[in-house]
């Protein structure tokens, strides 16, 4: 992990530096923040980056999105702060997933402040339709063959333990599949 987390940590310098952009936040979303990964799992690296304050007064404007890696191993891709802010108005819910990933590869004192005046966005109906819809589509793409990977029964379980997260204790659920099982 310690080779991997050092390549991710390169990867992220080099984003900053080809992009002109400041890295905020960086964690593992999916299957590794959950704590079900597999040998063959890759690592979806998730991240929230701000421009130059220029970038946000031109005329010219620029993608909210970088889309830095896809390949075997590494899934980097990161959010511009005005996304971020927008989304989490929205009560998106796998944003609050990222706030509250477990593995973080990078964070700044801006970000906690960020997290901290947009946890109010949190939405339990926005968050429960979004569990409910992951547990539903991946009920209906991948649990109807004779030869069903186990991993796709806990992605179409985690986010059904969300919502009985939600609904019980009113809050963002925990990431780790092992935390929500606990409460089950």
């Amino acid at each position: 992990m310690r080779e991997i987390r050092k390549e991710i940590l390169d990867k992220l310098s080099e984003v900053e530096e080809k992009e002109n952009v400041r890295v905020l936040y960086a964690v593992e979303s999916g299957s590794r923040a959950w704590g079900v990964e597999s040998p063959d799992s890759d690592y979806d690296v998730r991240f929230v980056y701000v421009r130059k304050r220029k970038d946000y007064l031109s005329l010219q404007e620029k993608r909210d999105v970088i889309e830095w890696q896809l390949d075997e191993v590494l899934d980097i891709n990161g959010w511009d702060l005005k996304k971020t802010l927008i989304q989490f108005n929205k009560g998106n819910a796998t944003l609050f997933e990222w706030a509250n990933s477990p593995i973080v590869y990078k964070t700044t004192d801006e970000w906690e402040e960020v997290y901290k005046n947009c946890r109010k966005y949190f939405s339990e109906k926005t968050a429960i339709y979004h569990y409910y819809g992951t547990a539903n589509s991946t009920f209906k793409q991948y649990l109807q063959g004779d030869n069903v990977k186990y991993k796709k029964y806990i992605y179409a379980l985690r986010p059904l333990l969300a919502c009985k997260y939600i609904e019980c204790n009113h809050d963002v659920p925990p990431v780790g599949f092992h935390e929500l099982i606990k409460q089950a």
